[in-house]
């Protein structure tokens, strides 16, 4: 698929110089042409969290306890303030051990509460809204390449307005994932190979299922490379070395943790076992799936399963439009690890969120309906978003 060029191409830096104007430096017209984007996200995302504030106020609950230190929140907390080393033992035989988070977000969390004089809950929650800010910039950015300025607009509207969106304001490592993810991915559609391995490997330092990003990198390269050979041409060193580089971040970290634990390829997973979580290709999700629909359950368990179900319908309707390689094996990796892992049924979703091509189906369908339908379709997608993420943070009986 040919990439369509940016209004602010280099034809304006041109036409710039020529009249003795100085240039506008390409980030800052690309930021520029984003800005319209990123304030919606930004508005979307402050109401939500707003209706989120006031249903917790009025209930007696503290809204920045629920955003800092809930449930992942403040696993990450206590690995930024005490390092690795916390195992919690439980009667059904489940033991939960800190190794089974990745190292980069606490290790930012740490390194900004060295610089400001702010806590850990505070430096999680400046990391994650950066993060999500520089997210929704990279998804701009990809699906503005892909598909122009109004689909990518829409794309990053329709990301901060997901069911599961709240999760973006919250201390969390799926804006820190997303945003190395959409960056690296639009690396590798522009052919900065060492750009998009450097940001491939800080993804795989952030969540397990950062490898996709990884995977998306060595996957493109491997073609390339291919295609050079066939052609007797030479592929260039950057295009090794970003190859290289892009599953160090997740490969080392389990490794480490393999070592840590003296089974260097199955301790990570021995871990991940231990907090009932492994990949078993579906089989535990069926049977979660088996009893939603045969037993009375819980909403967020319901929601969840609407939610994978629509994931699968839209990566189909992804395909079918045959975007870029990258594209593809970043999002089907995202897919297979969330479909085919067991254990924690009700998280699916937001293991999801980083998949924003996912949406790209959605936001094309309403790029070109007519603007009524569109907006009375994001107004009721606003207020599902801000209505279930108050209930998952303040209702909810189980965890994110």
């Amino acid at each position: 698929m040919r990439a369509r060029r940016c209004t602010l191409s280099a034809e304006t830096f041109d036409r710039a110089a020529a009249a003795g104007a100085r240039p506008v430096p390409r980030w800052r017209a690309a930021l520029l042409r984003a800005a319209p984007a990123l304030g919606l996200f930004a508005a979307a995302r402050l109401t939500g969290l707003l209706v989120m504030a006031g249903w917790a106020w009025h209930i007696g609950r503290s809204p920045r306890a629920i955003i800092a230190r809930a449930w992942d929140s403040d696993w990450y907390m206590l690995i930024a303030e005490h390092g690795y080393g916390r195992t919690l033992y439980w009667p059904d035989g489940a033991v939960q051990s800190d190794l089974a988070f990745f190292p980069l977000y606490p290790a930012l969390i740490r390194a900004v509460t060295t610089v400001l004089p702010v806590t850990s809950g505070t430096a999680g929650l400046l990391i994650s809204w950066a993060a999500a800010g520089a997210a929704a910039w990279g998804i701009y950015a990809v699906v503005e390449r892909l598909h122009g300025r109004r689909t990518a607009t829409v794309t990053v509207v329709l990301w901060g307005l997901l069911p599961h969106s709240i999760v973006l304001s919250m201390a969390y490592t799926e804006p820190v994932l997303t945003a190395f993810a959409a960056w690296s991915l639009y690396a590798v559609l522009t052919r900065r190979w060492l750009w998009a391995g450097t940001l491939a490997t800080l993804a795989g330092l952030s969540r397990p299922n950062g490898i996709a990003v990884a995977a998306a990198v060595v996957a493109v390269a491997a073609y390339e490379l291919v295609r050079a050979a066939r052609g007797s041409e030479r592929a260039g060193w950057r295009l090794w070395a970003g190859a290289a580089v892009a599953p160090l971040g997740w490969c080392g970290y389990v490794l480490s943790v393999g070592y840590r634990k003296g089974d260097v390829l199955g301790g990570y997973f021995a871990v991940q076992s231990g907090w009932t979580s492994k990949f078993d290709f579906g089989v535990g999700a069926l049977r979660v799936v088996r009893d939603i629909v045969l037993k009375p359950t819980l909403f967020s368990l319901m929601v969840a399963l609407l939610v994978v179900a629509a994931a699968v319908l839209l990566f189909a309707l992804l395909v079918l439009d045959r975007p870029p390689a990258a594209i593809v094996v970043y999002t089907a990796v995202l897919l297979l690890i969330t479909l085919g892992g067991s254990g924690f049924f009700e998280s699916k979703p937001r293991f999801l969120l980083p998949a924003f091509p996912l949406l790209l189906p959605l936001a094309r369908a309403l790029t070109k309906a007519r603007p009524g339908t569109a907006v009375v379709m994001t107004v009721a997608l606003a207020g599902l978003s801000f209505a279930y993420g108050t209930y998952l943070l303040t209702l909810s009986p189980i965890a994110l």
